[in-house]
Formats: structure tokens, C-alpha cells, sequence
């Protein structure tokens, strides 16, 4: 017996939701949409101008993303700030990344060395917010942050290492936002600026505790209810 595969959707249809999948997930990064709001699909459909299954197309995506939560009989929804998952994923970053980084320190070469003061330049160098984009830090200071963490655990050389960093990342993209709007006196540039002298000097003990304590600020910020870190 001959199975028909399924036929893929329409070009045109794959590009609306990849519109509206974009629009959205901006919108959340930029806190139009707060922790917790809901994201109604039929109201979601009729500002972009879209088909309602266009727009669930989207939303199933930032579903599993991490930046949008299905509720069960209640549509789709910005996932609350307190919610349990981002400490399990700042648990897991504290348990790996320390030990990955101590390994880049350990096992990096001089071209790592280079990468890692020039991830650092561009990211001291590149703003970190803009009036346009939001009260959230730029889409490009975003980029800049990734980099440099990712630089500092690449001479690691372990791709499997470091695949489970970009996973990581990506889950907490959004608990760094809203960690640093809940605690605008804290000082990440002087926390970046030790972590890249620690690694440099090549003190793999102090890299990794510098790095512990920047992460567990960022899930602190979460859990405080008066929206400072402790």
C-alpha cells in the first residue's frame, strides 16, 4: 500500500506565520505583552490581518520556544515570571556552564584569547537599550551578550557542551529581560568585564565563581518580591 505524504503548506501561508510568529515574539521581547497576559488568537488574527490558523501556527511555535505558554481550555498566554521553570533552567545553567567554562580556561588557545576580548569590546561597545526597541535591552546588545558568554565557553572544544549552552540560552531569553528590569541597579557590565579578566588570567576557580553568582543573580531578580535581587 502507497502512503501519500503529507503535502507541505503554502509558500504563502508559511510566510504569514513566519510574519506573525516574528511580530510576536518582538512584541513579548519588547514587553508589550507583560508576564502572564494572555495572547488571544482571534484578536492576534484580526490586528495582523491574518487567518486564525495562521496565527495558531505562530503561537504553537512560541510555545515551544518558551515564549508563550498553551493553557489547557484557555488559549495561549506570556508565561509569569515566577514560574517554576526558569529556576530549573537557572539551576541547570549554574550546574553546567561553570564547569564548561572551567574547561575553556583550561583548554583554550590563544585564538580563543582573541575572540574573547573582541566579544567583550563589542559587547561594551554596543548600546544596550534604545527608545525604539522598548524598556528592554536591544535586539543587538542581545546578540553581543550571547556571543561573549558563548566565546568564553568555546575553548572548551566540546561541541556537545556547547550545543546544550545554545539550548539553554534560547529557554532564557526571556527571564534575562525581565531579571534586568526588575533589577536596574545592578551592575552587569563590571560582572562581564571580571568574567572575561578571570578567564584571560587564566584563574579557572575564580571564572567559575564569577559566573555562578552572575547567573544566580539573574533567577534571584525572578523570585524577590520586591523585584531586587538579594
Amino acid at each position: 500500500m502507497t502512503v501519500t505524504p503529507p503535502r507541505p503548506a503554502p509558500a504563502g501561508k508559511q510566510m504569514l506565520s513566519e510574519q506573525v510568529y516574528a511580530h510576536l515574539r518582538d512584541a513579548i521581547m519588547r514587553g508589550d505583552h507583560a508576564p502572564g497576559d494572555a495572547l488571544k488568537p482571534q484578536d492576534l488574527a484580526k490586528e495582523r490581518g491574518v487567518s486564525l490558523a495562521v496565527t495558531r501556527e505562530a503561537l504553537v511555535r512560541l510555545v515551544g520556544e518558551g515564549y508563550a505558554d498553551r493553557l489547557p481550555n484557555r488559549g495561549f498566554a506570556v508565561p509569569s515570571f515566577s514560574d517554576h521553570r526558569w529556576q530549573e533552567i537557572a539551576e541547570a545553567r549554574r550546574t553546567i556552564e561553570p564547569v564548561v567554562l572551567r574547561m575553556s580556561v583550561e583548554r583554550g588557545d590563544v585564538d580563543w584569547e582573541v575572540r574573547v576580548r573582541a566579544a567583550h569590546h563589542r559587547l561594551v561597545r554596543t548600546p544596550a537599550y534604545a527608545p525604539e526597541e522598548g524598556e528592554h535591552y536591544t535586539e543587538a546588545w542581545s546578540e553581543a551578550h550571547r556571543v561573549f558568554h558563548r566565546t568564553l565557553l568555546e575553548g572548551c572544544g566540546n561541541l556537545a557542551l556547547l550545543e546544550t549552552f545554545d539550548r539553554l540560552w534560547t529557554a532564557s531569553e526571556l527571564t534575562r529581560r525581565w531579571s534586568a528590569q526588575r533589577d536596574p541597579g545592578r551592575d552587569g557590565a563590571d560582572e562581564h568585564r571580571r568574567l572575561e579578566e578571570a578567564a584571560l588570567a587564566r584563574d579557572a576557580d575564580a571564572a567559575a565563581g564569577i559566573l555562578t553568582r552572575h547567573l544566580t543573580l539573574t533567577a534571584a531578580a525572578l523570585t524577590d518580591d520586591s523585584g531586587r535581587a538579594t
